[in-house]
């Protein structure tokens, strides 16, 4: 599944009509959603390490799927409020790290490194 279909489909799943206002509750819904779910994720890791010396069991890598599946979710509706089809994200993000790469900038802080 390339990303585009898979924004397209998980629409269909989104509880809110889709609106035009950063305002409004539908589009902040998502942004709440997108902390909510990373913050799942790193739970479950940090137990994982905390718990079982960073040791993840079958079950325990199916659980963390799971919450990076939400997190993407989230990602998907809310680059769809935006306008912004998911594959441009994906690219672009590569075209950045590719670029901070070749310029021996992957280490460091700040955005426009």
């Amino acid at each position: 599944m390339d990303f585009d279909d898979y924004q397209k489909q998980a629409a269909k799943y989104d509880l809110f009509e889709k609106v035009d206002s950063l305002k409004d509750v539908a589009f902040f819904e998502k942004v709440l959603g997108l902390a909510g779910e990373a913050g799942e994720t790193a739970d479950k890791i940090k137990k994982l390490l905390r718990d079982k010396d960073g040791i993840a069991t079958p079950e325990d890598k199916t659980a963390v799927a799971k919450e990076l599946g939400d997190t993407l979710w989230y990602i998907a509706a809310i680059s769809r409020y935006l306008n912004i089809p998911l594959s441009e994200i994906a690219s672009g993000n590569i075209e950045k790290l590719e670029s901070r790469l070749k310029r021996n900038k992957l280490h460091g802080a700040g955005d426009e490194r």
